[in-house]
């Protein structure tokens, strides 16, 4: 059973639809797609609880846990001190570090809720990521993780190998150190149980995701995205939270 934390004068989790119609990412209903799936995803699993601070771990230039809780007070800690000028980092509530996730510099049982989305595949000692995660966490505090799953690879299927990088080439060119975790090496990884888990980017809709991230032509990308867009809908529309993806948002709390 969840404990709650303490309701503070903050708002819960902003709706779906307008979470989704935030989408960061270039051409959203396109190439951009998979991005959408990942916040349907992130959004299932988030607790519709008030949050009043949150830690974005590696939060880079989406924002993305400031456009789901809409009135919190977000630290986005980041390695990359560029984004502190990305427009999301720009807003009055949301506070911009430069720093490193294996060693955060807060004081202990600082937030309310940790996020973590699409991280600890970048980094070489997750379990140190991890347990500064859990340091800084209030007790009672939610932790969100987005990971890829014992599903992905790149590309998915064998056929678009001609078209696409090699998955060295990829996972070189977006700095993952692994491929990704199982639900159960997740729970070694952070010694809490899972309280909810959604996947996204399923068999059909890998097939955007990896022309998004082909070697064609943006003309190309973007033709192939809208040829496959009514199968794509329709395999999303379908996709329950837990049927075979190649990704995983999960809930734990400390």
């Amino acid at each position: 059973m969840l404990t709650l934390l303490p309701k503070q004068n903050t708002a819960c989790k902003v709706h779906l639809e307008k979470f989704l119609a935030q989408n960061p990412f270039p051409e959203p209903l396109t190439q951009g797609f998979f991005y959408r799936e990942k916040m349907r995803a992130i959004h299932n699993i988030a607790p519709n609880q008030a949050l009043q601070t949150i830690l974005e771990v590696g939060g880079g230039q989406s924002g993305l846990t400031a456009l789901l809780y809409p009135q919190a007070e977000i630290t986005n800690l980041d390695l990359n001190p560029q984004y502190a000028q990305a427009p999301c980092n720009q807003q009055e509530r949301v506070r911009f570090v430069c720093g490193d996730a294996t060693a955060l510099p807060f004081e202990n049982n600082s937030f309310d809720a940790v996020t973590m989305f699409d991280l600890l595949e970048h980094i070489p000692d997750h379990q140190k990521a991890v347990i500064e995660a859990l340091r800084v966490l209030r007790p009672g505090g939610f932790l969100l993780i987005s990971t890829p799953n014992e599903n992905w690879q790149f590309p998915y299927y064998k056929f678009m190998k001609s078209i696409c990088p090699t998955e060295a080439e990829i996972m070189a060119e977006w700095g993952h150190v692994r491929r990704g975790y199982t639900l159960a090496e997740l729970q070694v990884l952070i010694n809490l149980p899972c309280q909810k888990y959604a996947t996204f980017i399923n068999p059909v809709t890998v097939l955007g995701h990896d022309i998004a991230f082909s070697r064609l032509s943006h003309r190309q990308r973007r033709f192939l995205c809208k040829v496959l867009s009514p199968l794509t809908w329709l395999s999303y529309y379908l996709h329950q939270p837990h049927s075979k993806g190649t990704e995983t948002a999960s809930f734990w709390q400390k």
